[in-house]
């Protein structure tokens, strides 16, 4: 059990519905009426913030969770700064806190943008791209892609220009990438080197990987993501705040990701 933010939403759910619930059992059994008298101040704050905690805790843990991209890893798609909305229930009802799945719904296919808790250390979440799915063949050489023995088309789009906390990727190489139907930009640096080789994807396993192929800590490097350390999939830019570039970024508000 990892003790996030869902586990101090929950324990606050507990405490605060366990002191107002338990005033107002205490004074029927005794033949009170709890209505027409002032509540202690500790049972009237929990009164008044347990309905509040446990709204939060609902919408965070079924419908959808914010985040805040922390690094340039999914870059050009994903900027430092930009805050996402994600989508906890298209892969599934999970419980809050222990994240058991309960409900199966949807999985995840090719190019889905996924946040999940870092295999290495689960307290992380982490945000890439979906590449392999389930017995897929991911192979890697000489900065292409390929699934299956399909190679994923690229189109090159000339020399990326970064701003703010991404400047130190101006001078990239900027491409489209078609992987299965799913075209999304990449970056890449000719004349870095990176994890190549070819992959075969586990069962209930996901290898996954960030637009900023040469700048990405993910599956080349540290293995499948399982499918229990799924949270959701980013579909949403709500936000963006980039202190070195203007700080609010309105142009970035209200993209659909893809």
């Amino acid at each position: 059990m990892d003790f996030d933010f869902s586990f101090i939403l929950f324990i606050g759910t507990l405490v605060t519905g366990a002191i107002w619930g338990g005033y107002v059992l205490y004074n029927r059994m005794t033949g009170q009426d709890s209505t027409e008298k002032k509540e202690p101040i500790v049972v009237e704050y929990a009164h008044s913030f347990f309905p509040i905690i446990l709204i939060v805790l609902l919408l965070r843990s079924f419908l959808a969770e914010p985040f805040r991209i922390p690094s340039g890893s999914m870059m050009p798609t994903l900027l430092v700064g930009d805050f996402i909305l994600v989508n906890k229930f298209i892969y599934g009802i999970r419980l809050p806190v222990i994240n058991k799945k309960i409900i199966p719904m949807d999985e995840p296919k090719r190019g889905d943008i996924v946040v999940f808790r870092f295999p290495k250390d689960p307290s992380t979440d982490y945000i890439k791209r979906v590449i392999g799915l389930p017995g897929d063949k991911v192979a890697y050489f000489n900065k292409k892609l390929t699934v299956n023995n399909v190679p994923a088309e690229q189109v090159a789009l000339g020399v990326y220009q970064g701003l703010g906390q991404g400047k130190e990727m101006t001078g990239a190489e900027q491409l489209n990438e078609d992987l299965n139907g799913v075209e999304h930009r990449i970056l890449i640096r000719n004349g870095t080197s990176s994890v190549e080789g070819v992959f075969v994807v586990p069962e209930n396993s996901y290898f996954v990987m960030g637009d900023n192929r040469d700048n990405s800590n993910d599956s080349r490097y540290w293995g499948v993501v399982p499918e229990e350390n799924l949270l959701g999939k980013a579909f949403l830019i709500w936000m963006s705040w980039d202190w070195q570039n203007k700080g609010l970024g309105f142009d970035r508000i209200g993209t659909i990701l893809q």
